[in-house]
């Protein structure tokens, strides 16, 4: 059972605003979520028109400096005022206007509450919980697209302008105040406890708790990890449209309500599928209607598909979809809406909204776990470009495309290809540009099955030669057992570049001799790559030492000059595009690590990475007179093949005792993850690029959560599942929670595997 229960305002007096003070009222700390810089750029806009206004803020945090110093640079001092914290809040409301909430995220809003009981209204960010759950749009208040600071600005100088919509939408908002009286609200929590305890031990009741206790100990090996379905930045349906959705529902045994809106169940649809069929269905609604449209181009290259109208069409379009799509869960979530409130339409119920400055049209899709949804993010923008006979073109209602803010036609006079449909575009979207990369990307994993007793066997053999016991032992620097664990990682690492980098052209998976039983070897777009095809010297063989193989990885038959290097715990963690690690004149990026090399020289006593570390700072440092200081982040390695047999050729007595190191050893280099990116950086042909990366220890209980939090937001490029060397999460069952977060976060099966998807 989930039941919502707001927060109570406390009894007591509460002074009434007259809103006849022209002052807008914020209190807030000034921390980076509350994004009080919003409210003071989106009140210089609109001040503009209204000098007479003024803007307070109450509150303090470690941005106060910072919003001290815009206040100076927008010019504003005589209209802005930091009061920092009151303690007389209440009496603050009595003198407001009007006040503005323009946070990224709320729980609830408590101050929306808190003024609406002075009878002030309030204009706000529509973030998915919160101020939607507090303000009636049009009613008591207006909400506005978040992180739309223009919207905000047109909100604010809309009540700004209008005295009678202000005094209405203030005493409604007294009015509404009382739905979170402390009587109402406590009567809602006692009806809740009666109940719950009337049928505490209802059979079924205990037996239905029995099973999810039994289902959650089953996924997630009691562990700190929760399976959590995506989080949405969409307020749930509601009213008419929820009512309208329960009819589908019941109609429809495919449907499932999921993050307050209706999907389609399904299991076999990777992401670049999912913006295709977005793409299909807003191009279908409008040739079926012969309205005329381009398919813009983003100098980015991503996958989100945006499409030209003439704003002068837009009711036109908006007739289109819901004639389309009627009875089907099909929405139009609505981009800059200047009359109605945020959020996403039943595109069939399109007929009664206002204008906009677009709508990104969506098919929302869900896997029968409900740990994957294809939302909005993954919608097509069909966007309004408004003529503008000053300049001659049309103007773009939200952001440039790749040839800037203003098109001359939003007429087609070309075509373009998405996988299997032509759709119509513009001349000058076909040509290349500067920005484009025209080379192909290769991907490259070393891996190893550790159980494989064949592989024990030479390892051990290995070990005797070097003297060394016969079972890898913790205390050999850089050569514990962690470093060879296999828990089916691979699979859901191909798995991730299948569905978020399908531009990946073959994938090379460099093994001793191994394969993992549920591989589809044949596959054309994989080739597996045995230590023996990379070493001259068969007397180097058989090698253990990650540092050896990947100095020999440029040694690959047929492997493209670019290419990615990744360990099989790593992760594409949503969709990345290809200039996300190379540069389109060749330049390989890489990624910064806060985490800095300890001073001095490599010693026997260094972990392995950062012995390889220290060895490289010191070639570099004889080579180029420069000292490095840090690392790079655990994500996939941008790499090319020229770059290292330069490198290879330039150090060729370090690389080669490093390629003959069967086993770590503290005087490797690491010439993928680390020596190519410094050196390319200091002869111009690497550079530092940007990523969201995300980093998880299984092996200890206290990130456990992280996982719930990376598999819940979706909000991370890469992320890598490491272990350290002491752990204090068992084998077995840090295996349990890998498999049940990884199996929720990858889902739809890939490619590569073969049909059982069972390995052996």
């Amino acid at each position: 059972r989930l039941e919502t229960i707001s927060n109570a305002i406390p009894d007591g007096f509460r002074p009434r605003s007259s809103r006849t003070s022209k002052t807008i009222v914020v209190p807030r700390r000034l921390v980076p979520d509350k994004q009080v810089d919003h409210a003071i750029t989106a009140f210089g806009k609109a001040v503009i028109e209204h000098p007479d206004w003024k803007l307070r803020i109450f509150g303090d945090g470690p941005l106060t400096g910072r919003m001290r110093r815009l206040v100076e640079e927008l010019g504003l001092h005589d209209s802005v005022e930091i009061m920092g914290p009151t303690r007389h809040m209440t009496d603050e409301w009595a003198k407001a206007a009007f006040t503005v909430l323009p946070s990224e995220t709320e729980g609830f809003g408590l101050v929306l509450v808190e003024a609406f009981a002075a009878g002030v209204p309030a204009v706000a960010y529509d973030v998915p919980t919160g101020p939607a759950e507090i303000i009636r749009h049009g009613v008591d208040g207006l909400l506005v697209e978040a992180a739309d600071t223009e919207a905000l600005a047109a909100a604010m100088a809309r009540l700004m302008a209008d005295e009678a919509l202000l005094h209405r939408m203030g005493a409604a908002a007294l009015e509404g105040a009382t739905r979170f009286s402390a009587a109402r609200i406590n009567k809602t929590w006692e009806r809740l406890f009666a109940e719950l305890y009337a049928t505490r031990r209802d059979p079924a009741r205990l037996t239905a708790r029995a099973d999810r206790a039994g289902h959650r100990k089953a996924v997630t090996a009691g562990g700190g990890f929760q399976p959590s379905a995506p989080a949405s930045k969409i307020s749930p349906s509601a009213g008419g449209q929820r009512a309208r959705e329960d009819e589908l529902l019941a109609g429809d045994a495919s449907l499932v309500r999921s993050a307050g809106q209706l999907a389609y169940v399904r299991d076999d649809l990777p992401a670049a599928r999912a913006y295709e069929e977005n793409l299909r269905l807003a191009a279908d609604a409008l040739e079926a209607a012969d309205i005329p449209y381009v398919l813009l181009r983003d100098r980015d290259d991503s996958p989100h598909r945006r499409l030209a109208v003439d704003a002068a069409l837009q009711a036109d379009v908006r007739a289109a979809l819901a004639r389309a799509y009627p009875g089907q869960a099909v929405y139009a979530e609505l981009l800059g809406p200047v009359t109605d409130a945020p959020g996403a339409v039943l595109a069939e119920r399109l007929g009664g909204v206002g204008e906009v400055r677009g709508l990104r049209v969506c098919r929302p899709y869900l896997t029968s776990g409900r740990t994957l949804r294809y939302g909005p993010a993954f919608g097509c923008d069909i966007e309004f470009w408004p003529y503008d006979e000053l300049l001659g073109g049309y103007t773009a209602p939200r952001r440039p495309a790749a040839l800037g803010p203003t098109l001359r036609t939003v007429v087609p006079n070309a075509v373009t290809r998405v996988r299997d449909r032509a759709y119509p575009t513009l001349e000058d979207f076909n040509e290349p540009l500067v920005t484009d990369l025209d080379f192909p990307v290769d991907a490259v994993y070393t891996w190893v099955d550790d159980a494989d007793p064949e592989w024990q066997e030479r390892l051990n053999a290995r070990r005797a030669e070097l003297g060394l016991p016969p079972k890898p032992q913790a205390e050999v620097a850089g050569d514990a057992s962690v470093r060879f664990r296999n828990r089916d990682e691979l699979r859901y690492s191909l798995r991730s570049l299948a569905m978020y980098a399908p531009w990946i052209r073959t994938i090379y998976l460099v093994t001793d001799g191994q394969r993992p039983s549920w591989l589809k070897a044949e596959h054309p777009g994989l080739k597996i790559v045995d230590h023996r095809a990379l070493w001259d010297d068969p007397a180097a063989l058989p090698v253990f030492n990650s540092h050896a193989i990947e100095s020999r990885l440029h040694h690959i038959e047929d492997l493209s000059e670019h290419f990615l290097y990744l360990n099989d715990d790593f992760f594409l963690g949503r969709p990345v595009a290809p200039n996300r690690f190379f540069r389109s004149n060749g330049n390989s990026r890489f990624f910064w690590s806060p985490t800095a090399i300890p001073a001095g020289e490599a010693t026997p006593t260094d972990e392995g990475y950062f012995a390889a570390a220290k060895n490289n700072r010191r070639l570099l440092k004889d080579r180029f007179g420069v000292t490095v200081t840090h690392g790079f982040l655990h994500a996939p390695y941008p790499l090319r093949r020229s770059v290292l047999s330069r490198i290879t050729e330039e150090f060729a007595e370090p690389l080669a005792r490093t390629s003959r190191s069967a086993l770590r050893d503290w005087r490797d280099v690491s010439l993928v993850s680390s020596l190519h990116h410094h050196y390319g950086y200091l002869t111009g042909t690497a550079e530092p690029g940007g990523i969201r990366c995300g980093y998880v220890d299984t092996g200890r209980y206290e990130q456990q959560h992280l996982l719930t939090r990376l598999l819940a937001n979706r909000a991370k490029d890469v992320f890598c599942l490491g272990e350290g060397a002491e752990s204090e999460v068992p084998e077995t069952e840090q295996a349990q929670v890998m498999r049940a977060f990884l199996e929720a976060y990858f889902p739809v099966k890939g490619p590569y595997e073969r049909s059982s998807g069972v390995s052996e």
